[in-house]
């Protein structure tokens, strides 16, 4: 099937589609079908990281696909604990011999890890050493807030072109979008549904999940379309790119077909009315790599 996804133009001038397929706990002995019936569905964009411990599968989904390498947007991480120039270098080396490629097309490092900054740094260096050496077409970031990017900006030498954050009714991080936009940094949205409030909250009976929120069902209701639906497309509207994860394949296809609708300006603003300003995934300020100990073998 062709591309579904409309793409966005980095800063660098590399295209990436707005919508992709995250990976994030996709069980391994399955995420080599879910990343083939992705691509099958129309994605061209796949989120994966060292610290999901499948980029093997992605790798092999993708060889799997009838779509050529080129066509793919394959986007991993680097985790915290390889953080520095050469342990960067090192980590970059053993993800793309895991992927079975030959380049990767956006390379992010996870965490700010602002204790040791001097360490990020360092990782980011070597990240503008794989793009300049052609190994990765774009870099970037994941959960840096404004400060963070400020300070890493003023000691490297390329702009990123993502700042991937937690980001979904819930939490619309308004201060973040703006900060990005204003560098030409695309942001893009992880946990867009809110499958991180199902995970962590799924206990408190208080907590409404954005699918079930009675104003996602009333809109949901009025396109006739599905709640996530309308949850990606109010990504969609507002200049973000999102990676919705699942592994199963009428939900992969249905959280695809959005591309046929937007949402009124009014919906839209009803939607970000949702937003309680708190997240709900890790404090980029205070998640290092002592209190998430990954251990990620070569």
């Amino acid at each position: 099937m062709k591309e579904k996804s409309p793409r966005i133009t980095l800063n660098n001038g590399v295209e990436m589609p707005a919508l992709g397929l995250g990976v994030y706990l996709s069980p391994q002995e399955q995420t080599a079908e879910v990343v083939a019936t992705a691509i099958g569905a129309g994605y061209r964009l796949i989120d994966t990281a060292a610290a999901y411990f499948n980029e093997s599968q992605v790798g092999e989904g993708i060889r799997q696909s009838s779509v050529p390498r080129s066509e793919i947007f394959l986007t991993t991480k680097l985790w915290m604990s390889h953080y520095g120039y050469e342990p960067a270098l090192r980590a970059f080396d053993s993800s793309l011999r895991k992927l079975g490629l030959d380049y990767v097309d956006l390379y992010l490092l996870h965490w700010p890890v602002p204790q040791a900054f001097e360490k990020t740094v360092a990782a980011y260096k070597a990240a503008e050493t794989l793009l300049a050496e052609g190994k990765v077409r774009a870099i970037g970031v994941c959960n840096h807030s404004p400060h963070h990017l400020e300070a890493l900006m003023r000691q490297t030498s390329i702009v990123p072109a993502v700042n991937q954050v937690e980001l979904h009714p819930y939490f619309i991080q308004r201060e973040v979008r703006e900060a990005d936009a204003r560098h030409g940094i695309v942001t893009q949205s992880w946990s867009p549904i809110g499958g991180v409030i199902a995970r962590n909250r799924a206990d408190d009976p208080a907590v409404v999940a954005p699918l079930q929120h009675p104003v996602i069902l009333s809109l949901a209701e009025k396109y006739a379309k599905t709640p996530a639906q309308i949850i990606l497309r109010w990504h969609i509207d507002h200049g973000l790119s999102a990676v919705p994860k699942s592994v199963h394949p009428q939900r992969i296809a249905e959280n695809i077909d959005l591309f046929d609708f937007a949402l009124m300006p009014d919906d839209l603003s009803a939607i970000d009315a949702l937003d309680t300003g708190k997240r709900i995934g890790p404090d980029p300020e205070t998640l290092d790599a002592e209190s998430a100990p990954i251990k990620i073998a070569d």
